[in-house]
């Protein structure tokens, strides 16, 4: 595998106050502006080591500035025998039990051991084509630390039918989530259009102007740890990025672990010292998609699915309730 290359400059008095997208730019005449600027935003330009996502970033004399360029992706993605979780398969579609950690499809920073190079091992040629080369058979994705159901056509004709179906709403989507403290009220209902944070461009937010319209409804089912952390049942109307993450987090109630929008001092001053150690040890957010209906493409069926909790997430609990 192609590694990627680092490219260094350090920011002369003749570039201070200046943007960090036209500096380099002006620097490093390998790289496009367009693709500097993808860089930034995908947190892969660091100055003094620490990550800048802004290209619009003023620079000041004798910072150090790091390029991280990852390496060239393929244009078609190619098999890869990355082991499944095979829920269900049929001639035109396939559920998945997705694991944390494996990315759903090739971008910035992941070429490969994806999803999609998961599924061009197991199904070969039979996947849809709708969603491009780089994505074929995906109709919808779960963030890279989320594990749960995921659904992927494999034909054109099954890939309109549930992308019909997410589009209109048609789709039962329930994920698990352990969250800080306990929602109230225990049931309810978020709404707020979701975009990227103008601070941050790796996170997504609650926007007042543009984004998308996003709800969430959210329902307690357990208490744990004397009220430090609850398990709370969470149903999508809309599929934003990190919608179901905002939306609790906006709220104050976090999911725990999460690495963008959780907030990890307060938890572990919460929780119980036998608890802290497993949320510590949790290397992602504690979200599962758990439950996936929809419509068959070909019979019309109900199809429903149901996945249990993995491994850490389930140690989580027994440690926010004493193994009780």
């Amino acid at each position: 595998m192609v590694e990627s290359k680092q490219l260094h400059l350090t920011v002369g008095p003749e570039d201070m106050r200046r943007r960090l997208d036209r500096t380099l730019a002006d620097h490093i005449s390998t790289l496009s502006r367009t693709r500097l600027k993808t860089l930034i935003q995908a947190g892969l330009v660091e100055i003094d080591a620490k990550p800048i996502t802004d290209p619009a970033y003023r620079l000041s004399a004798a910072e150090k500035i790091t390029v991280t360029v990852p390496p060239s992706e393929p244009a078609s993605p190619m098999p890869q025998p990355i082991p499944l979780t095979v829920v269900y398969e049929d001639d035109d579609l396939i559920v998945i039990d997705k694991p944390a950690g494996l990315v759903v499809h090739p971008g910035p920073g992941n070429p490969d051991r994806t999803l999609v190079n998961a599924l061009l091992a197991h199904c070969g040629n039979s996947l849809s084509g709708i969603s491009g080369v780089r994505r074929p058979g995906i109709v919808h994705r779960l963030d890279k630390g989320t594990s749960g159901l995921l659904v992927a056509a494999k034909n054109d004709a099954a890939h309109e039918h549930l992308s019909i179906l997410f589009r209109k709403h048609r789709i039962e989507r329930a994920y698990k989530a352990i969250v800080f403290g306990i929602p109230s009220p225990p049931r309810g209902s978020i709404t707020g259009n979701i975009g990227r944070n103008p601070g941050n461009r790796k996170k997504m937010a609650i926007v007042t102007r543009g984004g998308k319209t996003a709800q969430t409804k959210y329902c307690l089912q357990q208490v744990f740890d004397h009220g430090a952390a609850s398990l709370v049942i969470c149903r999508l109307t809309t599929g934003r990025t990190h919608q179901i993450r905002v939306h609790m987090a906006s709220i104050g109630h976090p999911v725990l672990s999460d690495p963008l929008y959780g907030n990890r001092r307060a938890i572990l001053a919460r929780v119980s010292p036998d608890a802290r150690d497993h949320v510590r040890a949790l290397p992602r957010q504690a979200l599962h998609a758990y439950r996936l209906g929809f419509s068959h493409p070909a019979t019309g069926a109900t199809m429903t699915f149901n996945s249990n909790l993995p491994y850490d997430i389930y140690s989580l609990i027994e440690s926010l309730t004493g193994g009780r």
